[in-house]
């Protein structure tokens, strides 16, 4: 990771972690509060109807801004679902460079999606993170945090109620630069330049 830090900061890279998770029907459950001696009850559909959401959490070099890219689709990811939503970031990162960080999905890895990067080296360099390290993405911990608040306990009767819960919870982390800055914070990571030992 340090190499890809020192690469980024060299060309004036934003360093973006990128990473899927789905929503469905069945709400992920929390605790939560109700009158004493009065068990909550939380009712829904029983149906695995399902989205897919994709998220790429954008930090630059020297750790001033960040950028928070959302996505939201029906049916689950694919490598050319995944290379609409690259042409969509190439959009929102125009002129600059970008160095994507995401895990080892085989869509991620596929020869189209090789054969796609291949074509955006001006602007993209795309890195693996390791293995089994899911801590280390911080996009993991927007995942974490919409499913315990705007998506806890959420019985939605329909995809789209979800999604539009999915959303607000997106808008809310877009207005806290504190929050998308913590998400990085909590993998341990760091893009501050260390002193030479």
């Amino acid at each position: 990771m340090a190499a890809d830090q020192k690469g980024a900061r060299a060309n004036s890279a934003w360093v973006v972690f990128f990473d899927e998770s789905g929503i469905s029907l069945i709400p992920p459950v929390r605790r939560t509060w109700s009158v004493r001696g009065r068990t909550p009850v939380l009712r829904h559909r029983m149906a695995w109807k399902k989205a897919s959401m994709a998220a790429a959490l954008g930090y630059h070099p020297d750790g001033s801004r960040a950028r928070l890219c959302f996505h939201l689709q029906q049916d689950a990811y694919d490598t050319d679902s995944l290379i609409m939503v690259l042409e969509q970031l190439a959009g929102f990162y125009r002129g600059q460079r970008v160095v994507l960080l995401w895990d080892g999905l085989s869509s991620h890895w596929s020869y189209k999606m090789r054969a796609h990067l291949d074509t955006q080296r001006d602007w993209l360099t795309v890195e693996r993170l390791p293995a089994y390290a899911p801590k280390l993405n911080p996009v993991e911990y927007l995942w974490a945090n919409l499913k315990g608040a705007e998506l806890a306990n959420f019985a939605g009767d329909t995809v789209a109620e979800v999604a539009d819960q999915a959303h607000h919870g997106i808008q809310r982390v877009c207005d806290s630069d504190s929050l998308v800055v913590g998400f990085l914070a909590h993998t341990g990571l760091s893009l501050a330049d260390q002193p030479s030992p």
